[in-house]
């Protein structure tokens, strides 16, 4: 493995390859001196802005075809379409049948798809995310409600450029308004975990699902390097249903961060043993990865 690579396993066991060159680069950026020279400026929210008005436009459609091809993207599996810019491809709508939803009451399914991470949320309610440890009032910014999940579980699903970029509700309920939380834009590949407590200094964006079978659960958008634009479409309070999308990032990596209260759901074996070995877990939008506690 090379310097920056992390583990990844499909459900069945096996070795998923990283992204190699990405990879590089990232070390690049967050180790060297002058890498981080040009990260400051890479994540200000109005570079951020600059490269999404490029990647909305025309111009950036020569993107597209190197793109598919280097993260081996087979585009039958979406719906057929002319794309108008890379942003229009990289938000594309996969076929519903490649991404069945499991609608079992006492199933949890991931949001979307990625790479997931399950942590315990101790006595002090801070959770570790590889070499960093973080406080769940940190991400939300909210001592009180972060105090509901102390004992609880923290999903950590993080998405690569080569994932499918939407992401749907894991349950029927009610969502409270969505609250936006201001800050850097650093990747949320694990390299810059070294450098940058990024869960607390990125942008993102929460709400609370009041939800039929997992009690309360806090869904946090965090948006990544050159993003930002996290596009939720159910600004206020909402009835939702499982499996109905929620929302998309624009370009870019970015993570979702699921808090569960304690007692509330059990997380399948392979992924638990994956996490505490540090490895993560691909899954996919739709795909069971738990079930409710009875």
């Amino acid at each position: 493995m090379l310097k920056g690579d992390f583990m990844i396993k499909d459900r069945n066991g096996n070795i998923i390859e990283s992204n190699h060159k990405q990879n590089n680069i990232l070390c690049f950026l967050y180790n060297n001196a002058f890498g981080r020279i040009l990260l400051k400026p890479l994540t200000s929210p109005a570079v951020s802005k600059i490269i999404g008005i490029f990647m909305d436009s025309a111009f950036s459609i020569p993107i597209i075809k190197p793109f598919v091809k280097n993260n081996n993207i087979n585009l039958s599996e979406y719906k057929p379409k002319k794309f108008t810019s890379y942003n229009d491809f990289f938000t594309r709508k996969i076929k519903p049948e490649k991404r069945p939803v499991d609608y079992r009451k006492s199933s949890l399914i991931s949001p979307c798809d990625s790479k997931l991470t399950v942590y315990k949320i101790n006595k002090n309610s801070i959770f570790r995310i590889k070499d960093s440890y973080y406080k769940t009032s940190d991400l939300i910014q909210n001592k009180l409600i972060a105090e509901r999940y102390r004992n609880g579980y923290c999903l950590i699903f993080r998405l690569c450029v080569d994932d499918y970029h939407r992401y749907c509700y894991i349950d029927n309920g009610i969502k409270t308004e969505n609250v936006f939380i201001n800050g850097e834009l650093h990747t949320v590949n694990p390299i810059a975990l070294d450098k940058y407590n990024i869960y607390k200094r990125n942008c993102r964006e929460f709400t609370m699902l009041h939800t039929e079978n997992f009690g309360d659960v806090i869904q946090t958008e965090v948006g990544a390097m050159l993003v930002g634009r996290i596009k939720n479409y159910h600004k206020h309070i909402y009835c939702f249903s499982k499996g109905k999308e929620k929302g998309l990032f624009e370009f870019g990596g970015s993570t979702i961060v699921l808090l569960f209260e304690n007692g509330m759901i059990d997380i399948d074996r392979d992924i638990l043993k994956n996490s505490v070995q540090g490895i993560e877990t691909a899954v996919k939008y739709g795909e069971t990865i738990g079930k409710k506690r009875l």
